[in-house]
């Protein structure tokens, strides 16, 4: 028995160790100091550097580390220097949840910033909401999520489809051809442009997923030949976005009968793919890297100097950025004392900035992002030419598909 009860004292004091840096939720006080320690704040950088998204993932982790580079070159936050514990989850969802685990239980990171994929996202999410830590998400996704743990930089359907869609349909015809890779986003993200596509009289002539990394594209590029859509609209991501491309133009369709609309198709597959596989195409995001303005500039120039020439920005990089001085003006208003998760969340709402896209706003209500919506057409050199632009930023709404439903500062309510 007194064997068992020093067995006990023993436990109980590793994990009172434990809990000061591993559950911030319990032990907020101390573990704030331990997440401001000897003048540093840790953050966790989780995207993939290999597999099959690493394609565009590889630009994601580029544009963070330029952020907080820069950042410390100006002399941190609030003297405090960011330190960026950097993770490769290999495009792999469980690989994820693993690196998300260490990055918040062992390396003590007070929030992280990563994935592509929502299937990333949603392996990643459990650890964050346990945990009560922070993770920022830049990638554009198909909403209907309501995370207290979660601050969403990309687009939402809302913010892509409300402007693309009709506009397609006025200029192109309402016979649409769906593809996408077989995951969350795709479907959700074709499940609201359904909606968009009844209420314009337009019909949906296949709908279809393939694999993630998915490459041979045949058989889709038959079934174009027989449908003649006027429209194919693509959510494929990945090496697949270049595959699939290569294939529709080696079969000499044509992008002025037929283009292929994405949402997921940016400049850097494009420049993986050659300009003249996209040349005629459509994608709709927030930011383009043509987009003239002084703060496109700034970023543009400073990534290809620190990063090469040849490379380019687009409209996931371009989040991963700037929500890197998001988190950086709320943990500003922080004492050192103060710092956590659960107050730089409380600290980042309806926090504003000028990105390199137009001012953006972190909507309190639900942690998800005010963009600029653009419609861009690729030009044989890789770039877009922009053809149409909000007049004003846009409000996100996760939820837009289901309109009974809303994400809140209190969580998700019924109507």
């Amino acid at each position: 028995m007194k064997s068992n009860r020093r067995s006990f004292l023993k436990a109980t004091a590793a994990f009172g160790t434990v809990s000061l840096v591993g559950f911030p939720h319990i032990w907020s006080k101390n573990s704030s100091l331990a997440y401001a320690a000897d003048g540093e704040i840790k953050v966790g950088v989780l995207f993939s550097l290999t597999g099959t998204t690493a394609i565009i993932e590889e630009s994601l982790n580029k544009a963070t580390i330029m952020a907080i580079e820069e950042i410390n070159a100006a002399g941190g936050i609030n003297g405090r220097k960011l330190v960026p514990v950097v993770e490769d989850p290999a495009s792999d969802p469980a690989t994820f949840a693993e690196k998300a685990r260490k990055l918040v239980l062992s390396d003590k990171c007070v929030s992280v910033f990563g994935s592509y994929t929502s299937a990333s996202r949603k392996a990643v999410l459990p650890v964050f909401e346990k945990q009560n830590n922070l993770y920022w998400y830049p990638t554009l996704y198909e909403g209907r999520e309501c995370s207290k743990n979660v601050i969403y930089t990309g687009a939402v359907p809302n913010q892509q489809q409300d402007d693309f869609v009709p506009w397609l349909v006025e200029k192109f015809g309402k016979r649409w051809y769906l593809i996408g890779s077989n995951y969350i986003y795709p479907k959700e993200e074709n499940n609201y442009c359904k909606k968009l596509l009844a209420e314009l009289g337009a019909e949906v002539v296949a709908e279809e997923y393939v694999p993630l990394g998915h490459s041979e594209f045949s058989s889709v590029i038959n079934k174009l030949k027989a449908e003649k859509p006027n429209v194919i609209f693509s959510t494929v991501v990945g090496d697949s976005v270049v595959a699939l491309h290569r294939q529709y133009h080696a079969a000499g369709l044509d992008p002025e009968t037929m283009p292929m609309a994405s949402l997921t198709t940016s400049e850097n597959e494009v420049a993986a793919m050659g300009g003249e596989a996209a040349a005629g195409h459509f994608t709709s995001a927030p930011y383009f890297m043509v987009w003239d303005s002084p703060e496109n500039h700034k970023f543009v120039d400073a990534y290809k100097k620190r990063w090469g020439g040849d490379k380019v920005t687009h409209f996931v990089s371009e989040p991963s950025y700037f929500q890197i001085y998001l988190f950086k003006q709320a943990v500003e208003k922080l004492a050192g004392s103060d710092i956590s998760p659960t107050a730089i969340r409380e600290a980042v709402k309806g926090q504003e900035l000028v990105a390199p896209q137009g001012k953006v706003r972190v909507e309190p209500e639900n942690l998800h992002s005010w963009l600029w919506p653009k419609i861009g057409q690729c030009q044989a050199d890789g770039q877009f030419k922009i053809l149409k632009q909000s007049a004003n930023w846009l409000e996100p709404s996760p939820y837009k598909a289901y309109p009974n439903q809303h994400c809140t500062a209190e969580g998700l309510k019924q109507s």
